[in-house]
């Protein structure tokens, strides 16, 4: 599945993806927590990989970060510009963030991962990492399984990945892991979250 597809099948159903999860009060109360805790420890610009309609993005600028929402659909780019003028939004791949080396404080890829063969995540895991300054933090969410496996999402191909092997390919990246959470909500996949920081050079 190539970069193109998730682009294309997300471009088709921006607007009703929008509609059904583009603010942060349709989401879990659990989720608004973390993040919210999260952006409380950040010192520096932040970028929102993977920002979709851009409510994580309006979400953490509300608390007060420097940030940016980055993501492959533009007409998610266009809309959240829209809804959210006073952040700003950029057009970009998450294997190449236009982003200057070390010069994050911290990083959000809340479930932007999931599209992306395993393969591939290694490449991801480490433009993450370029991207943050050492001791820098960041913060992702995937969907949690036995195996690294596809399953059928809603809009496109998406990928289980078992806590300990996210784990490892994030040291492998460069990173410590800080924190890891998962949770099972009803009538919803099982979810994970890893807290990790960059490590010094």
């Amino acid at each position: 599945m190539t970069v193109q597809t998730v682009r294309e099948r997300y471009a088709a159903r921006a607007a009703e993806y929008t509609a059904l999860l583009g603010a942060v009060d349709l989401l879990a109360e659990q989720d608004r927590e973390l993040i919210a805790q999260w952006a409380a420890t950040v010192d520096g610009p932040v970028v929102d990989a993977g920002c979709g309609p851009g409510h994580w993005t309006q979400f953490l600028h509300e608390r007060g970060a420097e940030v940016i929402g980055i993501d492959l659909v533009p007409e998610f780019v266009d809309d959240a510009t829209r809804r959210f003028p006073e952040v700003g939004f950029r057009v970009g791949e998450l294997a190449s963030l236009p982003v200057a080396d070390a010069s994050l404080g911290g990083l959000l890829a809340w479930f932007s991962v999931i599209h992306t063969e395993p393969d591939g995540v290694p490449a991801i895991l480490d433009e993450f990492a370029r991207c943050l300054r050492p001791g820098a933090t960041l913060l992702l969410g995937f969907f949690e399984g036995a195996l690294v496996e596809p399953f059928d999402h809603a809009v496109v191909t998406a990928w289980f990945w078992p806590v300990d092997q996210m784990q490892a390919a994030l040291r492998a990246a460069g990173f410590e892991i800080v924190e890891t959470r998962t949770r099972i909500d009803p009538g919803v996949r099982p979810l994970a979250s890893i807290l990790a920081r960059r490590r010094d050079a």
